[in-house]
């Protein structure tokens, strides 16, 4: 019998080369979220030595100038926080969505899959009843040529 052959095997190794390509570009795009958010909270360290040296020079008394720059540095690092948050939800949707992309390669390439496996098993099962059947025609033949020679 010929050897097993599965007809959409190049389809199969193209939707497994695109899930394969969806994954880099899934860990690419999870690098990035994880950056920013190691930014974020670098940031937020940041403005918490703000607040703490604000603290410390109210209660050991400044010029308002003092005042006024703690302040105006507070202010821009909450600015600039919330600028960061907001590119890590942009960040976190585009995740998502490749995420999803993902899951969809995956259930796709799984259907070929699961139809290979199938007719790989069709296939075992094809070989084995043919085997059955030659086995079955050999041991007849040799019955009757057995016969044969004892009659003859």
């Amino acid at each position: 019998m010929k050897r097993f052959e599965y007809r959409l095997e190049t389809v199969l190794d193209y939707k497994t080369q695109v899930l394969d390509n969806l994954k880099t570009e899934h860990a690419a795009i999870m690098q990035n979220v994880n950056r920013k958010q190691e930014q974020i909270r670098g940031l937020k360290r940041e403005l918490t030595g703000y607040e703490n040296g604000f603290d410390q020079i109210k209660t050991e008394g400044s010029t308002i100038e003092n005042y006024r720059l703690f302040d105006m540095c507070i202010g821009r690092m909450e600015t600039i926080i919330d600028e960061e948050k907001e590119r890590l939800s942009v960040l976190k949707k585009q995740e998502d969505e490749k995420k999803q992309e993902v899951i969809e390669a995956k259930v796709d390439t799984s259907r070929y899959e699961k139809l290979k496996d199938r007719k790989l098993r069709e296939y075992q099962k094809a070989v084995a009843r043919a085997d059955e059947v030659f086995i079955e025609e050999f041991v007849s033949s040799a019955a009757i040529r057995m016969r044969r020679q004892h009659r003859g």
